[in-house]
């Protein structure tokens, strides 16, 4: 049959649809409704299609009312209402249509057109799931792996991610694969999990293709490679998944693997930076602030700092402040510069506690006090931060915010420079000739104290200190 016979053809069916549908025939206005819908034969017409599947919907016809639903819930040929949407996918929903169990079972799960109620959202999408749709069911599989609607139950989720799997439902294989590679109700098992990202990838699942590319990245259920991580990491970045527009730009950056390339790491970590990705804001600004990949440019590193600084990066309100208590292509502020160094100490960030410790007993951007110097140098210094010991043991020496103590002094300037502070190697020396042997031991005795009860955090490496 050539082309000329088939439009004519369907030329025809469209007609009989539209004398039957305006004979009153719900079947009719129910196909003809969705030819307007699908521009099936004839030109795309959402407010024609609205107009017929209505007529149907009204006549009781579950497939016409989920369509109905549809076009309410997209704002198509009609004006946008979640209400009227819920209501026509409970009509179908009710009549035993899988596609309005799934969609109003949604409704109850967003909240949108009634109120949110997650085990209600479980109830519609079991009974879709029973009708065997595989997006319904890895919904279900969804709510038993989150604990919404239901208690969390690994192995009820596992069973219905893999009922929808084997259909080909994308996400279902991805979620499954994820389930494997955390152990969730089964032993880890990352060829397991490796198996099900790939066939999920291979239908174009963007964030499937990202966990493709990290698992050959890091050798992870298959032998490590490189190339294969990038072009899968590729496909998901140009797709527009932000973690792996990330993952991309941190193996291009350092080389890993591939030819290192920073101009096209720096494209990367600035389209997952635009979309609100915290560690490639964080990377971004380093790039700008040092020159890779691009000229140095400190108002952007500036601007990707603050935007990561903003989202609570510790290392990003770091570095906040060593831009503002130097002026680095901004007008020098030591109260700024105070400001993110608080913010980050007080998440932890012991390279910034070292430095609100420098600018108390300074008083640079605050007011000078030896007390809250000693209090944040104190905090650093337990985290095993070189240069806070160090200046720590100046302040325990010298009696500046608590009481003099030469021994003590001794134990955090023999900490200090184990942990490779060179100005401690110095002063660990000079302060040695003023102590007794007694006082030497007990130093000693002290510092080793402290190494055992530290045993287990790696030390803090100092950045860029004042």
């Amino acid at each position: 049959m050539n082309r000329q016979n088939i439009t004519r053809e369907n030329y025809q069916i469209y007609v009989w649809f539209r004398q039957a549908a305006e004979r009153g025939d719900a079947y009719a206005q129910f196909n003809l409704g969705l030819m307007y819908k699908k521009g099936d034969c004839i030109e795309r017409d959402y407010a024609h299609a609205y107009k017929w599947l209505r007529q149907a919907a009204l006549q009781g016809l579950a497939f016409a009312q989920n369509h109905l639903g549809a076009l309410y819930y997209n704002g198509r040929g009609v004006d946008r209402s979640d209400t009227e949407a819920a209501y026509w996918f409970r009509h179908a929903a009710e009549q035993g249509d899988a596609s309005a169990q799934q969609n109003l079972g949604q409704m109850y799960k967003k909240g949108r057109g009634l109120e949110q109620d997650h085990e209600l959202a479980l109830a519609w999408f079991y009974r879709a799931a029973e009708q065997g749709v595989a997006s319904a069911q890895s919904l279900l599989a969804e709510c038993y792996l989150s604990g919404h609607g239901a208690a969390i139950n690994f192995p009820l989720a596992m069973a219905w991610f893999r009922k929808a799997a084997v259909q080909g439902d994308a996400q279902a294989q991805l979620n499954l694969g994820l389930m494997y590679k955390r152990g969730q109700g089964v032993e880890p098992n990352e060829a397991q999990a490796l198996c099900w990202f790939r066939q999920s990838a291979a239908q174009g699942n963007a964030a499937a293709q990202r966990q493709l590319g990290v698992a050959y990245a890091e050798g992870r259920g298959v032998r490590a490679d490189p190339l294969r991580a990038v072009a899968w990491l590729q496909r998901a970045a140009e797709q527009g998944e932000r973690d792996a527009q990330f993952n991309l730009g941190v193996m291009l950056a350092n080389g890993q693997g591939v030819e290192q390339d920073e101009a096209r790491a720096l494209a990367w970590y600035l389209q997952a930076a635009e979309q609100g990705h915290l560690l490639a804001q964080y990377n971004l600004g380093s790039m700008y602030a040092n020159g890779r990949g691009t000229a140095p440019d400190p108002l952007r590193a500036l601007a990707w700092y603050r935007r990561a600084a903003e989202q609570g990066a510790a290392n990003a309100q770091f570095n906040l402040g060593v831009i503002y208590a130097s002026g680095q292509g901004v007008p020098q502020d030591q109260a700024q510069a105070a400001r993110w160094y608080r913010i980050a100490a007080e998440q932890g960030d012991a390279s910034a506690q070292n430095n609100l410790g420098v600018m108390y007993a300074n008083g640079q951007g605050v007011e000078q006090d030896d007390a809250q110097a000693v209090f944040w140098y104190q905090r650093a210094a337990e985290q095993g931060h070189a240069l806070a010991q160090y200046n720590l043991g100046g302040m325990v020496g010298s009696g500046r915010g608590l009481p003099r103590d030469a021994v003590r002094s001794y134990m955090w300037m023999l900490l200090a420079a184990e942990g490779g502070d060179q100005t401690a190697c110095a002063s660990k020396s000079i302060l040695a000739r003023r102590l007794s042997p007694a006082e030497i031991g007990c130093a000693l005795d002290l510092s080793r104290q402290w190494q055992l009860a530290h045993r287990a955090p790696s030390p803090a490496a100092p950045r860029d200190a004042t």
